[in-house]
């Protein structure tokens, strides 16, 4: 958080800057999780999957299946999402991209094991980080709310059946699932649960103090 000390509270930029951290701290997670290469969350066993078969890269995917998604909630609710969501889309389609070209997978079991938790808990950990400023929510967010609404299902239902979904996918095309895709299914919800909680208490007492500041000036 102190990478973003010198942006002012008070501004948009405070909350974009954050936002930003945050999508670059969760594609950090997801590159550590896909290069230990002990199985990959559900959406990036699809992604893998369409690499293996229609080439590309990981982060290309993710930007295309991204811009499918938006589509998708744009018919469903009639409404444009919000920025966010364009820019969710695009940085962490680029940044898994740069990650993974700079990483290796380690040639031990315990080493690719380490791997694989470090991602799960920063991916978990950058989730928190990026919803917390409130820019918006992501594609697969953005069309989960939608279907909740046009059916009148759970939001968590709904998720849950995307998931399962996205995962068959995956895996008729040929994604990686192993023992991470299940750690991941099983510990996300309670990293990203944790990480939100305290981010977004982080970011309401630094919105206030820096309305405090504005209002005082």
């Amino acid at each position: 958080m102190d990478l973003i000390k010198g942006i002012g509270t008070e501004t948009p930029w405070f909350r974009w800057g954050v936002f930003l951290i945050g999508l670059m701290i969760m594609s950090f997670g997801i590159s550590l999780m896909i290069t230990a290469d002990l199985g990959s969350a559900p959406w990036d066993v699809l992604h893998i999957g369409l690499v293996n078969h229609f080439g590309l890269t990981v982060g290309s995917w993710t930007i295309i299946m991204g811009f499918l998604l938006l589509a998708l909630s744009v018919l469903l609710t009639k409404e444009w999402p919000k920025l966010g969501a364009y820019l969710n889309m695009v940085f962490v389609g680029i940044f898994v991209d740069l990650f993974l070209f700079i990483m290796q997978t380690p040639p031990s079991l315990a080493a690719k094991s380490i791997m694989l938790f470090t991602g799960i808990l920063i991916m978990g950990f950058g989730i928190g980080v990026y919803i917390s400023p409130r820019c918006g929510a992501g594609p697969r967010d953005s069309v989960m709310l939608a279907l909740s609404q046009k059916t009148g299902a759970s939001v968590a239902r709904v998720r849950v059946y995307m998931e399962i979904l996205v995962l068959v996918a995956g895996w008729l095309l040929g994604g990686p699932i192993f023992v991470g895709t299940i750690l991941f299914s099983l510990l996300i919800g309670h990293v990203t649960g944790f990480s939100l909680t305290v981010c977004q208490q982080w970011i309401d007492r630094r919105m206030e103090r820096g309305m405090n500041v504005e209002n005082i000036n």
